[in-house]
């Protein structure tokens, strides 16, 4: 009864599509065999429909709370929804190691769907995140059966974004490898445990060596935290078998991709995207003002999915479920970032004739900032001019070319980390944009202004950076963040990137100089007139990143902290700038 009431409240709140039926069978842990025998848990939620296709989804994450409430919303468009617990998560057997096992028990699942007297032949998958991980290891070797898929704010590899830069991403690992963890305590301790701040989790960020890091957080050893740990160079062998994303080009179902601009996996999300349209496939993206565990996100992806599913799982000669309008309803999360963003919902305005405005778009993007909005774009990125802003004397940043100048330089000591703050983090308060100045006033951040802009300034698409830099130190990182600093002189982070340097990879110039290519997170922003661009320069950004020793001690050893000098040269023969793709005119803005 509760559950039939929430899913009632849902639809009416997120605007769904309404019910075709309101009769659901459910029936819980199912024991699927898999192929070794072990036995994973699943539930069923089944229409009073004949000839309905099904919706896979396979979480670590337990089948209750949200969950259910999702399984029940999408049961009652017309679908069967089949919910698993991975294996050694929620009641499943075996023991959970990440990416391992997702292929064959994914694969054993969809036999066992075969054999089910309810199966009519197609099925869609949907999920976010570490959900969407096992959608991609299934779907190469699912055949035609899969017509759908729905990946939120996830990839087909995982491991660019867990080293991203060549750095270790320890604020969403450690956080991930806690949240794990918690759900095998009792719920009461947990809530006490949050209820406290996490200290185990807090203390663990900043301890040393990070091999004890998951003990300090969690009280035990967690063996895929370990081998993360050793296994962190390009061309480690532990990864070859853990990512998907070399068999993308056969996968043949239509895919719709949901992320944010601050989400953990959105580079990597974007790259599945390229390599689908390379292909001449036309996935469906839609990038909102989002994080990784927003609620905003969570609307978004329903209403996507639900639309995506009853558009493609079509079974001949029965009714569909009423394709949702796609993410109508959902609401930007956050509107600091320069005065506030534009509100709405991807399609939330209907012109005449009924139809959500953006349903048939390839590709919608929410333009951050002041007057920015939601857009429809052929394909993803639009057509830019890669402009560059170079790094000038007096911290100013300006498109003329550079003038001969001495450089800017800071100490970094590891022992006292730059702080992050906001940007793509897990935990969705704490991620996102956030005013600067207090990082911005730390003697280790350097900063490079704009003069106040006559007329609006909008980016979309990739954005980099190229960083002349000269240490004393051949093992450090470099953090290069772009802000809007609106009319009261706040400075929102817009998008940000780290990479991490060592004399193999990067050898220095005659001068001891190295160029650096920053690759930041994309963007779609505009910079409203009376705003200044600003770029931030600085040698780390913790928890975000595991900091850098400065010694080039293996990643989970090390101990010993060497602080170092270094030098941001931006003089013509160095020029450091950072390129952003300036759109004149590629649509206008979506009414909300």
């Amino acid at each position: 009864m509760l559950d039939r009431l929430a899913s009632r409240l849902a639809v009416a709140a997120l605007r769904l599509p309404r019910a075709r039926t309101r009769r659901i069978t459910v029936t819980r842990d199912v024991a699927v065999r898999a192929r070794d025998g072990v036995i994973l848990r699943t539930d069923h939620y089944a229409p009073d429909l004949a000839d309905a296709p099904t919706v896979l989804i396979r979480t670590p994450y337990g089948r209750g709370g949200p969950m259910r409430l999702l399984c029940r919303v999408a049961a009652e468009q017309g679908f069967h929804v089949v919910i698993q617990s991975c294996r050694g998560t929620g009641g499943s057997g075996g023991t959970f190691d990440p990416f391992v096992h997702e292929r064959d028990d994914g694969l054993d699942t969809l036999d066992w769907l075969r054999r089910q007297r309810w199966w009519c032949g197609a099925f869609g998958m949907f999920g976010a995140s570490y959900q969407g991980f096992v959608q991609w290891a299934l779907a190469a070797d699912a055949g035609a059966e899969l017509r759908a898929m729905v990946a939120v704010a996830t990839a087909s590899t995982t491991r660019d974004s867990t080293y991203a830069g060549e750095s270790f991403a320890l604020d969403t690992v450690l956080t991930w490898v806690e949240l794990l963890q918690a759900q095998t305590v009792p719920w009461l301790a947990r809530q006490w445990e949050l209820k406290r701040g996490q200290p185990r989790l807090v203390a663990a960020l900043s301890h040393l060596p990070l091999v004890e890091a998951d003990r300090v957080a969690t009280g035990v050893t967690v063996p895929f935290f370990q081998e993360w740990l050793r296994h962190h160079t390009p061309q480690a062998d532990y990864w070859r078998t853990r990512v998907f994303d070399d068999r993308l080009h056969l996968v043949e179902a239509p895919v719709a991709m949901v992320s944010g601009w601050h989400d953990i996996f959105l580079p990597a999300q974007l790259r599945d995207y390229a390599a689908l349209h390379a292909r001449g496939a036309r996935p469906r993206l839609v990038i909102g003002p989002w994080t990784h565990g927003s609620p905003g996100l969570f609307v978004a992806a329903l209403r996507e999915g639900l639309g995506w599913l009853g558009t493609h799982l079509a079974v001949a000669g029965t009714d569909q479920p009423t394709p949702a309008h796609p993410a109508a309803g959902a609401r930007p999360d956050d509107t600091r970032s320069s005065g506030g963003a534009t509100g709405g919902a991807p399609g939330g305005g209907r012109p005449a004739g009924g139809k959500e405005a953006g349903a048939d778009a390839p590709v919608r993007v929410h333009v951050g900032g002041s007057g920015g909005g939601w857009r429809d774009l052929p394909e993803w990125p639009p057509p830019a001019q890669a402009t560059r802003w170079y790094l000038h004397p007096r911290a100013t940043l300006r498109t003329s070319a550079p003038v001969p100048s001495v450089p800017d330089g800071f100490w970094y000591d590891p022992a006292d980390p730059t702080p992050s703050l906001g940007g793509p983090l897990l935990v969705a308060q704490r991620a996102g944009p956030f005013d600067n100045r207090p990082v911005e006033a730390r003697p280790d951040v350097l900063t490079w202004t704009s003069e106040s802009l006559t007329s609006p300034l909008e980016v979309i698409g990739p954005v980099s950076a190229e960083i002349h830099v000269r240490s004393e130190l051949s093992y450090l990182d470099v953090f290069v963040r772009l802000c809007d600093v609106d009319r009261q002189g706040r400075s929102w982070n817009v998008c940000d990137g780290l990479v991490r340097l060592d004399p193999q990879r990067f050898p220095a110039d005659g001068t001891g100089a190295v160029a650096v290519a920053v690759q930041l997170w994309p963007t779609a922003h505009r910079f409203a007139p009376g705003h200044r661009l600003r770029l931030q320069i600085s040698g780390g950004a913790h928890p975000r990143y595991a900091r850098n020793p400065g010694t080039g001690e293996a990643l989970g050893a090390a101990v010993t902290l060497r602080g170092g000098y270094r030098e941001i040269v931006h003089d013509p023969e160095r020029p450091s700038a950072v390129v952003l793709p300036v759109v004149h005119s590629v649509s206008q803005p979506v009414p909300s």
